[in-house]
C-alpha cells in the first residue's frame, strides 16, 4: 500500500500564493502518477491537477490552468502544487491522491483558506 501526507495548507488573502506539498511512502513503486483535488463544504471532489511518471504534460482543471504548477521528485515519492494568485473560490481541503490503474491512494488534506 501506499501512505500520503499532505502539508503546507494555511489562510492567504486573495491574490497571494501557497505551496502545497505531499510525501508518500510505502510501495511507491506501484504508483503511475500522483495528483491534486479538493473539496469545498457542501460541494463534490474535484480534480484539480496531475501528473504521471512516464512523461508527458502535466494536466489541470480549466479553474486553475495557469495559476497553479504540480511538479514532483525524481524518486517519486513527493509531489508539490504551486498555488498563485489564489481566490476566494479556491478555499477548500486539498488532498493529494496516488494512482496506478485509477486514484488508488489518498492522503488526509490540508486546508487553504483565502479570504477576501
Amino acid at each position: 500500500q501506499v501512505q500520503l501526507v499532505e502539508s503546507g495548507g494555511g489562510l492567504v488573502e486573495a491574490g497571494g500564493s501557497l505551496r502545497l506539498s505531499c510525501a508518500a511512502s510505502g510501495r511507491t513503486s506501484s504508483s503511475q502518477g500522483m495528483g491534486w483535488f479538493r473539496q469545498a463544504p457542501g460541494k463534490e471532489r474535484e480534480f484539480v491537477a496531475a501528473i504521471s511518471w512516464s512523461g508527458g504534460l502535466p494536466s489541470y482543471a480549466a479553474s486553475v490552468k495557469g495559476r497553479f504548477t504540480i511538479s514532483g521528485d525524481n524518486a517519486r515519492n513527493t509531489v508539490y502544487l504551486q498555488m498563485n494568485s489564489l481566490k476566494p473560490e479556491d478555499t477548500a481541503t486539498y488532498y493529494c491522491a496516488a494512482r496506478r490503474f485509477t486514484w488508488d491512494y489518498w492522503g488526509q488534506g490540508t486546508q487553504v483558506t483565502v479570504s477576501s
